[in-house]
């Protein structure tokens, strides 16, 4: 069966491999990098951004503490140029191996039509269609806005900001204020509704108090215009360059009338993935989903199977989340608030032991309901992004957490949620 995947980024690339794995005649057309937005201009482009971050914020403490006796500067330059190094590598050995797995991969522009996809001079004719084209920055309507950066052109800065402005209240807006007020940029957050405000309140409270202690957040708060030098807003001027984080704009122009679009733009799907045109799948963030790239590959695995024939339906409980900052916050929330609450204290451990004399060495808290399922787990901590997933499959499988009064843990560790698990089971 021949398939055509548009869209190399992590949904259409899962798409692919799995097709391929059950022996089908699989191409994927990408515009510029495989990978996706995640790999190229997202997540890693954070991860590389924030380790920094993170080794400047320790060398600063060890330094007041008296503990190490340093002088250090950040030379953005250097930062970005090793940034991109490093996508390059990745993105060479992603190309390897969807390759390896049997996917051709063709750099193009495509058009869909009825039974063929157009890239560049080639025409593919498809048994099975794939889209997984992702999304792009939204840039709302500001006037000035095309003078601010995004996420896209972060790593263009010939140096870092002396003042910096972000425009949005959500993962992108919080983590870019972070790792640039660790860098040394004075930072200025203008959210038009509460910041973080889909977060629970106790966490929301702690990451704004100790995570983001040196950025300023102004919540509730309208920008009107942007220049060169600032922003215009319901509370005054801001100076600075102005980066928007406004949330993300499906990829989809080029589909419509071809398939059915939400008022958004996002492609409708359902829970097999398939599109309102037969034979026609969407996966990733040009469906307008959940915006993780984990999400995005198990979109692309369901799409892929049901290509192929293979039944699948596609299940987001419990899903797992992250915000990148100074430590990890990880939280699964079902929004069931009913159930017992536990909060205690991150512990000290590997990545917080010198933040105890700070008092910030994170923050577990957990809901559960009288059977033992959890409808809630948030965790600030070095390693809470690892352990997650992992509660997140119990939770899947219907697993009591009553039955944590079992768990043995590693030590030491900055896990606390365990504790509040074998407590929560005891009374």
């Amino acid at each position: 069966m021949k398939c055509v995947v548009i869209g190399g980024g992590p949904a259409g690339r899962a798409a692919a491999m799995e097709l391929a794995a059950l022996e089908n005649d699989v191409t994927i057309l990408e515009r510029k990098f495989i990978g996706g937005t995640c790999l190229n201009e997202g997540c890693m482009v954070v991860c590389g951004l924030n380790d920094v971050a993170r080794f400047l914020d320790e060398a600063h403490k060890l330094r007041d503490l008296g503990v190490v006796d340093l002088e250090y500067s950040a030379d953005y330059r250097r930062i970005a140029a090793g940034v991109r190094k490093t996508l390059s590598r990745i993105r060479h050995v992603t190309e390897r191996e969807t390759l390896d797995a049997g996917v051709e991969i063709i750099y193009a522009d495509a058009e869909v039509s009825e039974d063929r996809v157009i890239a560049g001079d080639d025409e593919l004719p498809y048994d099975r269609l794939i889209i997984a084209t992702g999304a792009r920055p939204s840039i709302p309507p500001i006037e000035g806005a095309e003078k601010a950066i995004t996420y896209r052109n972060v790593l263009d800065l010939e140096r870092i900001p002396e003042k910096l402005v972000i425009i949005g209240g959500g993962v992108i807006a919080a983590e870019f204020a972070g790792i640039f007020s660790s860098l040394g940029s004075d930072v200025t957050v203008v959210s038009r509704s509460e910041f973080l405000g889909k977060l629970d309140p106790l966490i929301r409270d702690y990451v704004m108090s100790k995570l983001l202690k040196d950025v300023r957040i102004l919540e509730n708060t309208s920008t009107t215009t942007i220049d060169e030098d600032g922003a215009e807003t319901s509370a005054g001027r801001i100076e600075g360059l102005t980066l928007l984080a406004t949330g993300q704009r499906p990829n989809s122009e080029f589909l419509d009338g071809f398939v059915e679009l939400r008022e958004n733009g996002a492609v409708k799907v359902n829970e097999r993935m398939e599109t309102s045109r037969e034979h026609v799948y969407a996966a990733g963030d040009v469906t307008g989903g959940h915006g993780t790239t984990p999400v995005a590959r198990m979109e692309g695995v369901v799409a892929g199977l049901n290509a192929a024939g293979v039944e699948r339906r596609i299940d987001y409980r419990y899903l797992p989340y992250a915000i990148s900052l100074g430590y990890d916050v990880g939280f699964i929330e079902t929004g069931d608030p009913e159930g017992r609450e536990a909060v205690i204290p991150g512990l000290a451990g590997p990545g917080s032991f010198w933040s105890v004399l700070e008092g910030k060495t994170g923050l577990n808290k957990v809901r559960i309901q009288d059977d033992g399922t959890a409808t809630a787990v948030y965790s600030v901590a070095p390693g809470a992004r690892l352990i997650m997933p992992y509660l997140s499959l119990l939770m899947r499988m219907g697993v009591s957490m009553y039955e944590f009064e079992d768990f043995v843990e590693t030590h030491p560790s900055t896990d606390g949620v365990y504790k509040l698990m074998r407590f929560l089971s005891r009374y």
